[in-house]
């Protein structure tokens, strides 16, 4: 079968879905109008198709009708079973893109999760047209609320994995990213590819009262400034620069007006790191370090580190499969070794702890921008070019039908 050729004469409507999902972006786990649209996009496919019952998930089953017992069969376990995954959820950012399809609503497909969606339709499309070119079923996972809401999480729960009647055997996904990479490079590596995410939530408590008599009160924004700039400081100087570790405050809030001492400072940060036994030593060293310049100041804190996801772990063995299938599907030079993990985070994480599997990156610069300098993901000025959607249709096509052809 001929994915790629196939998939370039979808590349018109997938654009098309793409766009309309970019239109109308949902944040979080509840996203009724993503859901109709791939409900109406996979209408009329052989496929059993469940919707999520605590979140606005779907689950698409699509049954081989290649001959048993052949590829994608082990003697002992039976026909394989794919898991393809695309998260479908935006992100609660007010987009400055330019593009003729913008959202206006305030919300944005800032990370690309519209191409995923669309391309894994495509991958439904391509895989039904070819079904009895399969000896194994697939199971293609349309996600809510990857973005900080555990949407794998919750699927998990409700039995994605086990959809097709038994555990999936093989998982894969692809992420794009709208800078680093040009438009159809794919990028990855075995093992760790990126990483482990923890929230920080910081409350500093002091004394309010007259901005011009500071010294009468206990000042939590001095302190709380001290405590953010501490932090980088702490991270280079207990953490091996090999070992790396980041964390970077995003959201900040103090005070009602400028001639008020607030009682209260907060602030909230993410934290980014690849070793198994980072958690630990991160509690250790933020507690350490905020308590110590809570006590420098006079001021009490309260901070909170929770465990979001756990590092992407890419199988060997399946990474070096998928490479041979991208590599095979698009040439050489189209794949890109990482040498070094991203310190992005993904909750595709959780179903690869528990199925082997990948996440790669594929590149989705438009032509137009220099991927060196280009807006990166989650910015309100980040593009992404639709014309990598037949290869994303394609390559995670690919995936499937390679591991389940009959022979």
């Amino acid at each position: 079968m001929d994915l790629l050729d196939d998939a370039r004469l979808l590349q018109p409507d997938l654009a098309r879905l793409r766009e309309a999902l970019h239109r109308q972006p949902e944040v979080g786990l509840e996203l009724p109008r993503t859901q109709e649209q791939v409900l109406e996009a996979l209408r009329g496919l052989p496929l059993e198709v469940d919707t999520g019952t605590v979140t606005t998930s779907v689950t698409a089953v699509l049954r081989g009708t290649g001959p048993p017992g052949t590829g994608g069969t082990t003697a002992t376990s039976g026909p394989h079973t794919v898991l393809l995954r695309g998260d479908m959820d935006a992100l609660p950012v007010a987009e400055r893109s330019g593009e003729e399809f913008a959202a206006t609503n305030g919300a944005m497909h800032a990370c690309g999760h519209d191409l995923h969606t669309a391309a894994l339709v495509g991958a439904a499309r391509l895989l039904c047209a070819h079904r009895d070119r399969l000896a194994g079923d697939v199971v293609f996972m349309f996600q809510p609320g990857e973005e900080g809401w555990d949407g794998a999480g919750a699927m998990i729960r409700e039995g994605v994995l086990d959809a097709a009647g038994r555990r999936a055997d093989h998982a894969y996904a692809l992420h794009v990213t709208s800078n680093r990479l040009p438009a159809g490079m794919v990028a990855g590596r075995p093992g760790v590819t990126l990483a482990a995410s923890y929230a920080l939530d910081v409350t500093v408590h002091g004394l309010g009262g007259h901005s011009a008599t500071p010294h009468e009160g206990r000042d939590p924004v001095v302190a709380a400034a001290e405590m953010i700039g501490a932090l980088q400081t702490m991270v280079t100087r207990t953490f091996d620069v090999f070992d790396p570790v980041v964390i970077t405050v995003a959201v900040l809030r103090a005070g009602s007006r400028r001639n008020v001492l607030p009682d209260t400072a907060m602030f909230e940060a993410t934290v980014r790191a690849f070793a198994p036994d980072a958690e630990p030593r991160l509690r250790e060293a933020i507690t350490r370090c905020l308590t110590g310049v809570a006590s420098a100041h006079g001021v009490e804190v309260d901070a909170t580190l929770r465990a979001e996801y756990p590092t992407t772990v890419n199988d060997a063995t399946e990474a070096e499969f998928a490479t041979g299938v991208v590599r095979e599907m698009l040439g050489e030079r189209w794949f890109y070794p990482l040498p070094n993990p991203v310190s992005a985070s993904e909750d595709f994480s959780r179903v690869l702890a528990r199925v082997p599997g990948v996440m790669f990156l594929l590149g989705a610069c438009p032509p137009d921008a220099d991927p060196a300098g280009a807006p990166a993901n989650h910015s309100p000025l980040a593009r992404f070019d639709s014309s990598v959607l037949g290869s994303g249709a394609a390559l995670l096509a690919g995936f499937a039908a390679e591991r389940l052809a009959v022979e």
